[in-house]
């Protein structure tokens, strides 16, 4: 590869990143895309995998195998610990580096516990392949243990599970979690039922999907109480261990706790020397540079920047994928001498969330759906997002099993002792 190529190094493999990448094929660039593992994972349906829906091979996918017939494309897998502007190279962690012409970080956004991070070990979130197995393997083993607890009060805590926050994935984790329990339960449980089953979603604020239209939000309520769900609205968590949680002047026995209520940015703002917003977010010129740093671009859960509206644009894949193919856009207009500003415009298509196998809420503000249109239309929204066909093969193939029979074929508890509190091992793709 021709080293006096404009050379365009992406940090970050998630949807702004890839996109990005992808709109520079066949560009006249020598290209690098890093990240700290190894596949592309798609992460709104993540919590499917961690509910025993799917496996992790059927939403994430090896980023070299995505950009192999891309000719211009170098992928290192490597982790990245910092970022050397008047260099202008990428710090790596075994101290190499990698220098740019143009630097696009995409590195997304990690669990934030509003100043507990101690919460974290009792606590854990749902960001990665790994934490969708280790929260599965956790649901599964509550379920082994509550069957041969003799102990009420103790059985009732292995039965109980609480999720905290009520955005998108609180919601959608609480229904997976009702409907995992009844069809693990059912028939194969001699000593538990699935009346047994509690699952309570806390919420800091007075409803639940604070950012879908109030119609929604209340029909959301509705349906989760519906299928049993508690839903504690207006309450903020005071502490998390082992053995519950406290919220108002409640407390709340669980030994399984899922936190959907945060997150904060990457450590991109400080790699760059420059002060970030309360999330950690850099805030991006219109055209997603960061000022004072030309040739450097900042996408997706890291940047932050406000549409015409005054609304930010939302941490979201279609925002991220936006953003990145507009910085592609930017790079190839640059190399044919063409340097008129392009502010990027985000455009959104809208808010989807489901409930359970048959319901679900979209909100693209011209048109509102719920229930059961709205799950066919939020099963094909995200079967036509992902990347690869014998992927939307499987899936589809897997949810029409999971409605007609309630069966999730992805229950396997593997490695580690029966023992939850046995440290998680490496978790396979069953």
């Amino acid at each position: 590869m021709d080293r006096q190529q404009h050379r365009v190094v992406i940090v970050g493999g998630g949807f702004g990143g890839l996109a990005a990448a992808k709109a520079l094929n066949h560009a006249d660039v020598e290209l690098v895309v890093i990240d700290r593992r190894n596949h592309h994972l798609f992460q709104p349906l993540l919590y499917q995998v961690a509910t025993a829906a799917l496996s992790p091979s059927e939403i994430a996918w090896p980023i070299r195998h995505l950009l192999r017939r891309q000719k211009n494309a170098r992928v290192l897998m490597a982790t990245v610990t910092g970022v050397d502007t008047e260099a202008r190279a990428v710090l790596l962690e075994d101290g190499s580096r990698e220098r740019f012409d143009t630097l696009i970080l995409a590195t997304g956004a990690h669990h934030a516990y509003f100043g507990n991070d101690q919460w974290e070990a009792f606590a854990p979130g749902l960001k990665t392949v790994e934490d969708a197995t280790a929260i599965r393997r956790k649901l599964l083993l509550a379920l082994e243990a509550a069957e041969r607890e003799t102990d009420p009060q103790k059985r009732r805590a292995l039965l109980t599970f609480a999720i905290i926050g009520a955005g998108p994935t609180g919601v959608e984790m609480a229904g997976a979690i009702i409907e995992l329990g009844r069809a693990s339960i059912k028939g194969e449980f001699n000593s538990i039922t699935a009346a047994d089953l509690r699952v309570v979603i806390i919420e800091g604020i007075d409803r639940v999907l604070s950012n879908f239209h109030p119609e929604l939000s209340d029909y959301t309520l509705k349906a989760l109480r519906d299928m049993g769900v508690e839903v504690e609205l207006g309450q903020m968590v005071s502490a998390i261990d082992a053995d519950g949680v406290s919220y108002g002047d409640k407390r709340l026995d669980t030994k399984t706790i899922i936190w959907a209520a945060g997150v904060a940015a990457s450590p991109v703002a400080k790699w760059l020397g420059i002060e970030g917003d309360k999330a950690g977010r850099v805030k991006v010129a219109p055209d997603l540079s960061v000022p004072g740093l030309p040739g450097i671009y900042v996408i997706g859960d890291v940047a932050s920047l406000k549409r015409d509206n005054g609304k930010p644009v939302p941490g979201i894949a279609p925002a991220a994928k936006q953003a990145g193919e507009h910085v592609a856009r930017i790079i190839r207009q640059r190399l044919g001498g063409d340097t008129a500003p392009l502010p990027f415009a985000y455009k959104h298509a809208g808010d989807l969330a489901t409930i359970g196998k048959s319901s679900a809420v979209i909100d693209f503000g011209w048109i509102k759906l719920k229930g059961w249109l709205a799950w066919w239309v939020w099963g094909f929204a995200h079967i036509y997002f992902l990347v690869e066909t014998r992927t939307r093969i499987i899936i589809t193939m897997s949810w029409l099993w999971i409605y007609l029979s309630g069966h999730r074929s992805a229950r396997l508890i593997t490695h580690g002792h029966a023992d939850e509190r046995a440290p998680l091992k490496e978790v396979d793709e069953g």
